[in-house]
């Protein structure tokens, strides 16, 4: 028997799973809360689960999305048979038996989800990897499993009997989170669930009793002794669950978003170097300072001569040299962010360059800053710093607050007289690719840019990173 094999079998032979899955349940709940509140603005019309087991998640995404087409599926035959039972004359419900490792369905899905099943995965990141590129451009995946720090008593309890337990190591959010595929931005993060069963005898029943019974290690003699182990002491008996939740949004078409350390850095300059040297396309969502200067979008186009076709217009633009936020108050105007209509764009086409306004804090409407557009686009990230000094303060900053959000940074393009000491210490602490250093070039035209484009890696490059 394979291992995929035992572990279907464990979920078929699991009966009374409903009465004894409470956590399961839990754990499904709180991920329909969340996916309720990362898609109340566009409601998903094809949903594929994975591991759906009984339905836990199955009836609460048919409750928040009553006319979408959900594709439920699941290893173990038998807990299909039990949700068909238990959704029964739902025409926009399929149910399939899969292995949620190895997907043998076509998308594209505006949602993939998944609750407690991907800790059974042998390598996730290939999952991931597979079940992202189902998804279509701009939806999200959603998923909750268990991460290190779960079933801690149970397995303090084989140490104490100087046995080794056979339950798995499960994986570290930091672990996780480095498993996102690189078409979009992904943010994991963590739970603590206390579940106090009865006894440790009534524990090893309700596991056998999910169906949750398969080990990749040797079960290990003097059970009797664990149990009267993890019984001692007058503390009621409790097993901690550390759930870890994932959101992944992927990006709505290939491409990178350039954002700088500061103001006046070289993001347009390090935009127009990278637009020629991919032959991509160029979108500024928010201009500011036209008073001033040309427009980004202006000067980017008399520095590489691109076609106005792919050159799209910004979502809105304003005259004063400010912020995007107080620009647009200066000009009694408000900016909605639900209102940035992303540009139409064929993604076989090439990639589009998104430069951004300023730095990653800079304010964009009230509660809205210029990283959380960047979330919403959730494409890679290009960091354009200064090379001179306090560039290493500057750039680890924002290299943290682009992290922190989940977002893939691509890389980091230095500007000024090559200095060698803060460029490694960036590398190195930062865990970054420096992906050019620009000189000083004067005139700064299109001859400049096209030398700057010469030391940038092909776009195949940044893709396959």
């Amino acid at each position: 028997m394979t291992r995929k094999d035992s572990i279907a079998a464990g979920f078929d032979s699991a009966r009374n799973y409903e009465q004894a899955a409470r956590i399961q349940r839990i754990a499904a709940t709180e991920l329909a809360r969340r996916i309720a509140a990362g898609m109340r603005l566009h409601a998903p019309r094809r949903i594929l689960e994975i591991g759906c087991g009984t339905g836990f998640l199955t009836r609460e995404l048919r409750r928040l999305f009553p006319h979408a087409h959900i594709t439920a599926t699941d290893i173990a035959p038998g807990m299909l048979q039990r949700l068909a039972h238990r959704m029964p004359d739902d025409g926009q419900l399929v149910l399939r038996r899969m292995d949620g490792e190895a997907p043998d369905l076509t998308g594209p899905f505006d949602l993939i989800c998944s609750s407690l099943a991907m800790q059974w995965f042998a390598d996730r990141k290939a999952a991931l990897a597979a079940l992202a590129g189902l998804l279509a451009p701009g939806r999200h995946m959603a998923l909750a499993t268990l991460c290190a720090g779960s079933f801690r008593q149970w397995r303090a309890a084989y140490r104490a009997v100087d046995r080794t337990c056979p339950m798995a190591d499960y994986p570290p959010c930091a672990t996780l989170q480095a498993e996102w595929p690189d078409c979009g931005a992904g943010l994991w993060d963590e739970a603590e669930l206390i579940d106090t069963p009865a006894s440790p005898l009534a524990f090893v029943r309700e596991l056998r009793a999910i169906g949750a019974t398969h080990t990749d290690s040797p079960h290990t003699a003097g059970l009797r002794r664990v149990m009267a182990a993890a019984g001692a002491g007058d503390a009621p008996f409790a097993v901690s669950y550390h759930v870890a939740y994932g959101q992944f949004h992927r990006a709505p078409w290939p491409g990178v978003f350039v954002t700088g350390t500061d103001t006046d850095v070289g993001k347009t300059v390090a935009s127009a170097a990278l637009v020629r040297a991919w032959n991509a396309a160029y979108w500024k969502p928010l201009q500011s300072g036209t008073d001033d200067a040309p427009s980004d979008s202006t000067s980017l186009r008399h520095l590489t001569g691109l076609d106005a076709t792919r050159l799209y217009p910004p979502a809105a633009s304003f005259g004063a040299s400010l912020s995007p936020e107080d620009a647009a108050r200066q000009a009694h105007a408000r900016i909605d962010p639900a209102r940035i209509a992303l540009p139409h764009h064929d993604p076989s086409a090439g990639p589009v360059v998104v430069e951004g306004a300023g730095g990653v804090f800079v304010p964009i409407a009230p509660d809205y800053l210029m990283i959380d557009l960047m979330a919403r686009l959730a494409l890679p990230v290009v960091l354009v710093a200064r090379s001179t000094l306090g560039t290493i303060n500057h750039t680890l900053l924002s290299l943290a607050a682009l992290r922190a959000r989940g977002l893939h940074v691509a890389g980091v393009i230095l500007n000024g007289p090559p200095e060698s000491v803060g460029r490694d210490a960036i590398m190195r602490h930062g865990q970054v690719r420096i992906l050019a250093q620009f000189p000083p070039m004067t005139p700064m035209g299109p001859e400049a840019v096209a030398q700057l484009a010469t030391l940038l890696p092909p776009w195949r490059d940044i893709m396959q990173s």
